[in-house]
């Protein structure tokens, strides 16, 4: 991956950064774990309030007249289709005697086709005891339907060879009428024509023999089929356990509603283009990554290293706003809260060098809510800057967020520093806080970021020569206008960033 956006490597920037992607997700994980908790509840509520009906299941071996090892399950999908009828559903309801209609009750079962010859018919009722009489009935019609039906075909198979026998019967006896009619003679023709008529009854005697032996196999092979098709597990009710039922369910929604969340954190994340890793956020903004906030936390073991976090980024815009020898400001963008105390840390550092005061930019009261102590330096408002004293320090606070005065910023400072909080604004907003700030002519010395991504691991220092120096560029301006200070009043400072996790801190 890149650390900084150069001509060179502009164009070998991946489409979607995965790592991005995967930090945003992260960083958003209070929608996916809340999608997974919602699934959790809806899934254990299901279980608990819609309670499946009392259920009984039997099984049946089905034998078939075509049965073949290579059949893809045709006859068994056949046997299903016929138990879904209304001539198996009426004989069941007959022989349960109730009154409701065979279109109703097909709704109450179904069956399926475990193996080519192996039938599961699951039944619902109003208590165990008629879900069971329910699924012996339906085993019943259907065996005694596959019975009947298998005997029709075997009678209709025997009555088709034995008419096929009598016919050939019957033209066996006119050949033997006709052999009788024939006188043996010294005709050669004749002998030939008796000899034909005799070939002609041995064949006719053979296909009546066979056809006399295939009635009979037909007629034998029935049995065995109907005798075959029987029940195979007798009609049982189906267990069903609410505990069980509730913690299968509850997974179930457990990890669909996680999936859905991370899938909706990916596509808000990629849609509204937040940038959250230092690299993005300072190729954005055009200006490097100085120092990070980590987001407070109320554990007792991670309170020293966010004060020690908070004293090193306190250090760091100090020497920023010593070394840039003009007016300074802080612009919050999304971090008004943060952005204040940083502003009243730095100015309480500032005072010892003499007389600061903070003017208050911001559009809300954060910089004047925060209560401080005797002692510490004076903050105005806008309008009443003028009345600051000449060799005041003065140090601005206001924000860059939608809606900002951009023609008000230069008042606050004539150089800034950026306090942006990661993924709070979009790449777009960033382009344009950049180039607001360019068109005000208010250079950037660099960026605080605040809550950042602990994981994140990317490098938040521009290297490319058309964005680093920008303060450099403008000091040399302002010497040639004649308006900047002398060289030797401004000492460059290197960029110093906050470790990016507690343990680099301790």
């Amino acid at each position: 991956m890149t650390t900084s956006k150069t001509p060179e490597s502009s164009a070998a920037v991946p489409l979607l950064d995965l790592h991005a992607l995967i930090a945003a997700v992260r960083r958003r994980r209070r929608l996916w774990c809340s999608m997974a908790l919602l699934g959790l509840l809806l899934g254990a509520a299901v279980a608990v309030l819609l309670k499946p009906p009392p259920t009984a299941v039997t099984k049946v071996l089905v034998a078939h007249e075509s049965d073949q090892p290579n059949d893809p399950g045709t006859l068994i999908r056949t046997d299903v289709a016929l138990l879904g009828t209304t001539r198996i559903a009426g004989a069941a309801l007959k022989a349960l005697n109730s009154p409701l209609r065979a279109e109703d009750f097909m709704g109450d079962y179904t069956a399926t086709g475990l193996t080519n010859n192996l039938l599961q018919i699951t039944v619902t009722g109003a208590g165990d005891a008629q879900a069971v009489a329910r699924a012996k009935a339906l085993a019943d019609a259907f065996i005694a339907d596959h019975a009947q039906r298998m005997k029709a075909a075997s009678d209709a198979e025997a009555k088709a060879l034995l008419d096929q026998r009598d016919r050939m019967r019957s033209e066996l006896a006119q050949v033997n009428k006709e052999i009788g009619t024939r006188a043996p003679g010294n005709d050669p023709k004749a002998s030939a024509s008796i000899e034909s008529l005799f070939a002609h009854r041995a064949e006719l005697s053979s296909r009546i023999t066979d056809f006399d032996q295939r009635a009979a196999e037909a007629r034998t092979g029935m049995p065995k089929l109907v005798a075959g098709t029987q029940i195979v597990d007798a009609p049982r009710a189906v267990p069903h356990s609410v505990p069980k039922a509730a913690l299968t369910d509850a997974a179930i929604g457990l990890v669909l509603g996680l999936v859905l969340g991370l899938a909706l954190a990916a596509v808000g994340s990629v849609v509204a283009d937040r940038p959250v890793l230092r690299r993005e956020i300072a190729a954005n903004l055009g200006a490097s990554v100085i120092a990070e906030l980590p987001r407070r936390t109320g554990r007792r073991w991670r309170r020293r290293p966010g004060r020690t976090a908070e004293e090193r980024l306190t250090a760091t815009v100090v020497r920023a706003v010593r070394g840039a020898g003009e007016p300074v400001s802080l612009l919050e963008l999304g971090c008004a809260h943060s952005t204040s105390l940083i502003a009243l840390n730095v100015a309480r550092a500032l005072a010892v060098d003499g007389p600061v005061a903070v003017i208050d930019g911001l559009p809300g009261p954060e910089l004047a809510a925060i209560p401080r102590e005797p002692g510490d330096p004076a903050v105005v408002s806008g309008e009443d800057a003028s009345g600051l004293a000449q060799r005041t320090r003065r140090l601005g606070v206001g924000s860059v967020a939608p809606g900002t005065a951009w023609l008000d910023l230069p008042h606050l400072g004539a150089q800034t520093v950026l306090v942006v909080r990661a993924g709070h604004a979009g790449a777009a907003w960033l382009h344009t806080v950049a180039r607001q700030l360019t068109d005000q002519r208010i250079p950037v010395i660099g960026v605080v970021v605040v809550d950042p991504d602990p994981r994140d691991r990317t490098d938040g220092t521009l290297w490319d020569g058309l964005y680093t120096a920008l303060r450099g560029h403008h000091e040399r301006l302002a010497r040639r206008n004649g308006t900047g200070p002398p060289r030797a009043e401004r000492t460059a400072t290197p960029p110093v960033r906050v470790p990016d996790s507690d343990q680099e801190a301790g």
